[in-house]
């Protein structure tokens, strides 16, 4: 299952109005603030880039840059951002992508995780974290649990991933894979690869998990 399964190809042009709440400005001016910060000089790695609302804050910061999105259309978006010339844009998932020559030192993802299959979570950050070199400095970014007053989470599947039922530009209705995870859930996940500084930051309408590889593997 990809992303496109839960109708995010036809949603991905709106996306941003996830950001443009007025209640979100407050986060959302901290992160835009922060986030740049963390990947200066850095050679990045970011998945699921989405319409690259993300890309355009992170990636004048960088030394080199790939975004990764498995939506050529959402690829064809993020390429018009402001700040984005130097971006290297590629049609993959984590899983899909080739171990890069020179690996990543550092890597993001927004609005990522909470749309993984629990059933692919393993094998996604086994093949994130085989193109990352020791050291890497990973931020994952996410909706907080406030979002599901929003969106309630309506259904769970055998997995138990959650389902939520969200409007489509064109009246109908998408039904979106969304998982909360829980700290415990990211220690338990990230154990095998030795993840230090683990800090699950909670805002608002966010949260944001910062941590380190080791400097050897």
């Amino acid at each position: 299952m990809n992303r496109d399964d839960d109708g995010y190809a036809e949603r991905v042009a709106f996306y941003d109005t996830v950001y443009e709440q007025p209640e979100r400005a407050l986060d959302l001016a901290w992160l835009r603030r922060w986030l740049p910060q963390q990947y200066f000089g850095r050679r990045v790695l970011e998945l699921a880039c989405g319409s690259g609302y993300w890309t355009q804050y992170l990636a004048p910061a960088a030394r080199a840059y790939l975004a990764l999105d498995v939506s050529p259309g959402a690829l064809a978006l993020a390429g018009q951002r402001p700040g984005v010339g130097g971006v290297a844009f590629a049609t993959a998932e984590i899983e899909a992508l080739p171990k890069p020559a020179e690996p990543f030192d550092a890597a993001f993802a927004g609005l990522w995780f909470s749309h993984l299959p629990r059933q692919r979570r393993e094998a996604a950050l086994a093949a994130l974290h085989g193109c990352l070199a020791p050291g890497t400095t990973v931020i994952l970014l996410d909706n907080s649990e406030i979002q599901g007053g929003q969106f309630p989470v309506m259904e769970y599947d055998e997995a138990g991933n959650g389902y939520q039922r969200r409007p489509r530009h064109d009246g109908g209705e998408s039904r979106v894979l969304k998982n909360f995870p829980t700290e415990a859930e990211f220690r338990i996940l990230l154990a095998p690869y030795g993840a230090a500084e683990m800090a699950l930051l909670r805002r608002e309408h966010f949260w944001l998990l910062r941590y380190r590889l080791p400097s050897r593997h």
